[in-house]
């Protein structure tokens, strides 16, 4: 009971960390004169991932690289079977094109890389260091275009909250000592909780008998990502339909890039990657990035039917899961 009620409180920790981390960056951002594109390209899509990144980066250095490969894997298939699925049964999702030229092959390409490197059942540090060069050229990438479009009066894709006026409410004035403070706040939260997290699913996997891979892949990778899931959910009823795959693409490109690179960068010795993860839940993740690209594709939607396609998928491979962790 203790370490379900552990496991809940670093689950909460977690969503309440991302969500001061993003607040205050965000406001701090705006305060110092970036424009609302360049901050929702890169902090807010960023920091819905901060769960990840410090789960994956705290188990990494505790030497539990089971959880940590799990949790960037298991949270890439979540996001986009279980949120893009469940995002479309509400509401058919409009795919912007930027996405379809760009983003998503992107994100496909970044899962492929991320398998050709897992090959030898380990990510080097140096290899760690190259997916996070990755990040740096991206987001710079991002930056610049955003620059550009925002000069000449277009708009690209904007993420949630990039333009909204929660970032900077009229008539209420945040000093940068306030969101300072809400920064640190968040960090801290986003520390304590992924340390109880990662302390609670790796005993509750050995009280019930399940690696800690599949405790990665499932309840970690659920958890950590329950910022991209109200984000999406609540972009696609608000009619912000393109914002719902922009937050799922986005975060899966800083899962893999950022929590994989760096978790492998800063961990001594790398990350070691289970015969499991390389020959089933890593072409699992490559196959949804891929299947993301085709129904974004077909009509620049995703509809009800294809929405019901992913969420069924990921009820499929969550089965084979606890099928195959069973019976082992």
């Amino acid at each position: 009971m203790l370490i379900w009620l552990q496991l809940s409180v670093g689950l909460v920790a977690l969503v309440a960390g991302g969500e001061l981390l993003v607040r205050g960056a965000s406001r701090l951002a705006a305060l110092v004169g970036l424009s609302p594109l360049v901050i929702g390209l890169t902090v807010v899509a960023f920091g819905t991932s901060a769960p990840e990144l410090a789960v994956s980066v705290s188990s990494a250095f505790s030497g539990r690289a089971d959880i940590a490969v799990g949790n960037v894997v298991g949270s890439n298939i979540f996001n986009v079977l279980f949120i893009l699925g469940a995002s479309a049964l509400i509401v058919p999702l409009a795919v912007n094109s930027t996405l379809i030229r760009s983003d998503v092959p992107l994100m496909i390409a970044a899962s492929l890389l991320a398998a050709a490197l897992c090959l030898d059942e380990s990510v080097s540090r140096v290899e760690g260091g190259l997916l996070f060069a990755g990040l740096v050229v991206y987001t710079a990438s991002c930056v610049t275009a955003g620059r550009r479009e925002s000069s000449s009066g277009q708009s690209r894709q904007q993420p949630p909250d990039a333009g909204s006026t929660e970032l900077v409410p009229p008539g209420e004035t945040h000093s940068r000592l306030r969101n300072v403070l809400l920064i640190l706040a968040g960090l801290v939260l986003l520390v304590l909780g992924s340390e109880w997290l990662v302390a609670a699913a790796t005993t509750l996997a050995r009280q019930m008998g399940i690696s800690e891979l599949v405790i990665g892949l499932t309840i970690v990778a659920a958890g950590t990502s329950l910022p991209e899931v109200a984000t999406s959910i609540v972009a696609a009823v608000k009619g912000e339909r393109d914002i719902a795959v922009g937050n799922v693409v986005g975060s899966n490109l800083f899962n893999i890039l950022g929590v994989f690179g760096l978790a492998a960068a800063l961990s001594p010795g790398g990350i070691a990657v289970s015969v499991q993860a390389l020959t089933f839940d890593i072409p699992v993740m490559i196959a949804s990035a891929v299947a993301c690209f085709l129904v974004c594709l077909s009509g620049r939607e995703i509809s009800r039917f294809e929405g019901a396609l992913l969420l069924g998928s990921y009820i499929a491979y969550t089965g084979m899961l606890i099928s195959r962790a069973t019976s082992a």
